[in-house]
């Protein structure tokens, strides 16, 4: 039986040390980054168990503060830049799909990659050309392709593909 000096009470609920100390192992592992919640209650912690006969400076506070300060401002900042950068990434997509709508009706040639494996299991990569005419635009996987028609069938061509694109391509 744990006795009461090994024991620790949490938010009311009372755990042995050693099943404490693996929660927050556990708690750690889960945010291995300290927040600022966390900054917050450490230094309240730290100003709840000061001596009281010799407390700390004002001034190491203030610099702890100014330090959470900063923390929230790279936080803030860190989370500005995400959003631009998806907003720049939106920006980029639509300008190219805008760009790739003007080949609509176009002819374009284009390559495909076949992989094949014969009988003793040695693996060849066989690249033949394709030509036919642009269909329209598709986003897959958050990248733009070119929807093409050859041959009655219908193809997502990589814009990395293209090889060929406009008048004289049919036939070269």
């Amino acid at each position: 039986m744990a006795n009461s000096l090994n024991t620790i009470t949490v938010d009311g609920v009372t755990q042995t040390l050693e099943n404490y100390q693996a929660s927050q192992t556990q708690a750690n592992k889960d945010n291995s980054a300290l927040g600022k919640d966390a900054f917050l209650q450490l230094l309240v912690t730290q100003m709840k168990y000061q001596d009281p006969l010799d407390p700390q400076d004002n001034g190491e506070y203030l610099a702890q503060l100014a330090q959470f300060s900063a923390l929230e401002q790279m936080t803030n900042v860190a989370d500005g830049l995400s959003d631009v950068s998806k907003l720049v990434s939106n920006i980029d997509t639509s300008v190219l799909v805008g760009q790739l709508s003007n080949m609509i009706g176009k002819d374009i040639q284009w390559t495909i990659d076949t992989t094949s494996t014969d009988a003793n299991g040695k693996v060849s990569t066989t690249t033949s050309k394709m030509e036919g005419k642009v269909t329209g635009v598709s986003i897959s996987d958050g990248s733009p392709t070119i929807v093409a028609s050859a041959g009655g069938q219908s193809y997502k061509v990589a814009i990395g593909n293209i090889i060929r694109i406009g008048e004289g391509v049919q036939g070269s």
